[in-house]
């Protein structure tokens, strides 16, 4: 990958904290085979504007569950049928965590709500999780 170079470019302690990273995170990521900044003088690292775009996708990648090794057959991939491939594994995976985010923020929200004093005995709540405890509805036992 060629920096655009020029005025606009940045050493690696300024693109670090740009992205408040620490600057062996982007070396290390140098050294994976992600990013490619020319050197200066003095040898220095110069990172340009493609290496900004560079470092954000790997950095929503990450987000996204992918490990450097993807990431790096993602942003390498030969051809966009390899890049789908790469995508396609990662994309059901990261639905499926979707899927349980927004189920945990439903079950907070229920819990905001309940006036009940013990949380876990409120039939709302007790039907929010009972998929968990492989029911379709809320156990109610005499006691």
């Amino acid at each position: 990958m060629k920096s655009t170079g020029g005025p606009a470019s940045m050493g690696i302690g300024e693109i670090a904290a740009r992205f408040g990273l620490a600057t062996h995170v982007l070396r290390h990521w140098e050294s994976v085979g992600l990013l490619s900044p020319p050197r200066a003088v003095a040898g220095r690292r110069r990172y340009g504007a493609d290496h900004l775009y560079r470092i954000a996708v790997i950095l929503r990648a990450k987000e996204a569950g992918f490990g450097l090794d993807d990431i790096r057959a993602m942003i390498a991939a030969p051809s966009p049928a390899q890049r789908t491939e790469v995508l396609r594994r990662h994309r059901a995976d990261l639905a499926r965590r979707i899927a349980q985010a927004q189920a945990s923020l439903e079950l907070i929200d229920c819990a905001l709500t309940c006036d009940h004093d013990d949380l876990t005995s409120c039939p709302h709540f007790q039907a929010m999780v009972a998929d968990r405890i492989g029911i379709g509805a809320p156990v109610h036992m005499p006691f």
